[in-house]
């Protein structure tokens, strides 16, 4: 049931038009937004016309887009100043480089002034990560995020095995392979293969953090070959290899969600916010069964990532306080009511807000997970994500323009890795030269 219904709510959605802020004339009457294909973004569209343009007389024209298309054509819309929405979901990555290049309009003074909004009700850490060099908020967290790791309690019971709450990452092998069951069509595990910086990297450059690795040492020295960084990636390589998920290298966080939510994966190292739609009844057939450790570690105490995914008004919009009415009804505390009382407690975009977690309806439906989502938001360290000082900010990314074409390119190779067609070390350098032309443009 949960490939279905993202993939209906994909279709449905990407093709529901896009206009652009001159099409709507600039009178408010209606905006345009860009959001990303995953089931909390759905949601929102889902409900939007019935509860905001209703209260509003608001009209909002969606697209929905799979993650790595969605971040081309946001960044193409936003750099070239094409004008084309109103409305943009963009990350903790964009949002600091994009204010600093006076791509955005800063949203404090709006959110300071709507009363109703409850600006400081925002975590800390996701407020710090949209923000610019100046302080002030660029982008409205929709949800945030960390990362945990999933595992099935039925799968692990019948084995006799036990999860510990903060598992190593040699600990999280042994258990894949113990759980592997290819005649059942049961995965030991399910990672993240497909290419992109935000979809392949995320998760590995944590692994790669926790292995005492690193993209570039403090001083911009590329580390990318180093013996640290291929011995992560070399791990996880051979770990989705032998004991990973049919068709790896093409498999992105949504894949990985409905093969784990179809029961065809005994764990999944993956975003906390996949959380809500695992334990949704109607859209997973693990609701009820699945159990929630801090992410795996190896040399570090914590290895969890940082990430929101935000709505965010580019300059270039005609109808600034029709978007910004949009952005606050959306990520606002009310919106999160609505989607719990008319959509089901779990699904509510969490990881933003403190007030969220003193809801007793989704303290009570999110039991399983509250709390170590929210603490691993907490001890999620973008300044120092691993064992040396980085010269950028990011956990899972490096906080500079360049990493994405960088991340992108070497996750390419990675993946090609994982399919059997190259090998780590021939990927890893490739990658340190490519690091080594963006090291000379910091240094």
């Amino acid at each position: 049931m949960l490939a279905v219904a993202v993939a209906v709510g994909l279709t449905s959605t990407a093709c529901s038009g896009a206009g652009g802020g001159s099409s709507s004339g600039g009178d408010g009457k209606a905006i345009t937004v860009l959001m990303v294909g995953n089931p909390q973004m759905e949601d929102l569209a889902k409900v939007t016309a019935d509860n905001f343009t209703k209260q509003t007389g608001i009209e909002v024209r969606f697209t929905i887009l799979p993650e790595n298309e969605l971040r081309d054509k946001v960044t193409q819309d936003v750099a070239t100043q094409g004008g084309q929405y109103d409305v943009a979901t963009i990350g903790a990555y964009e949002a600091p480089i994009w204010a600093g290049n006076g791509w955005l309009h800063e949203l404090s003074s709006y959110a300071d002034s709507d009363r109703d909004y409850g600006k400081a009700d925002l975590l800390e850490p996701v407020v710090a990560s949209l923000s610019g060099e100046d302080g002030k908020l660029y982008a409205a967290p929709f949800y945030g995020e960390s990362s945990f790791l999933m595992y099935n309690k039925e799968l692990f019971a019948a084995k006799g095995l036990t999860m510990p709450e903060r598992p190593t990452w040699q600990q999280v092998a042994q258990f894949a392979a113990r759980l592997d069951d290819k005649k059942a069509g049961v995965a030991g595990i399910c990672l993240r293969g497909l290419p992109g910086w935000g979809e392949l990297f995320a998760p590995l450059t944590t692994v790669v953090n926790t292995f005492g690795g690193t993209w570039f040492e403090k001083d911009w020295t590329p580390k990318v070959n180093a013996p640290e960084f291929a011995e992560a990636t070399k791990f996880y390589v051979d770990l989705v290899r032998a004991h990973g998920e049919a068709g790896a290298p093409q498999a992105g966080f949504t894949e990985c969600l409905n093969t784990f939510g179809q029961g065809k994966a005994a764990m999944w190292y993956d975003a906390t916010s996949a959380a809500g739609t695992l334990e949704d009844g109607n859209a997973s057939r693990v609701a009820g069964k699945v159990g929630y450790a801090y992410a795996p570690v190896h040399r570090t105490r914590s290895s969890g990532w940082l990430w929101a995914w935000a709505l965010a008004m580019p300059k270039t919009t005609k109808n600034a306080d029709a978007a910004w009415k949009f952005i606050s009804w959306a990520t606002g505390r009310d919106y999160e009511k609505l989607v719990g009382s008319s959509l089901g407690w779990s699904r509510v975009p969490a990881g933003k807000r403190q007030s969220t977690y003193d809801i007793p309806e989704y303290r009570q439906s999110a039991t399983a997970f509250a709390d170590v989502t929210l603490r691993s938001i907490q001890e999620a360290d973008p300044v120092n994500p691993g064992v040396q000082p980085r010269p950028a900010l990011g956990v899972q990314f490096v906080g500079v323009p360049e990493f994405a074409d960088l991340g992108t390119k070497v996750s390419q190779e990675v993946s090609a890795a994982i399919a059997g067609k190259t090998t780590v070390d021939k990927a890893l350098a490739d990658g340190q030269r490519l690091a080594e032309e963006v090291a000379k443009q910091h240094r």
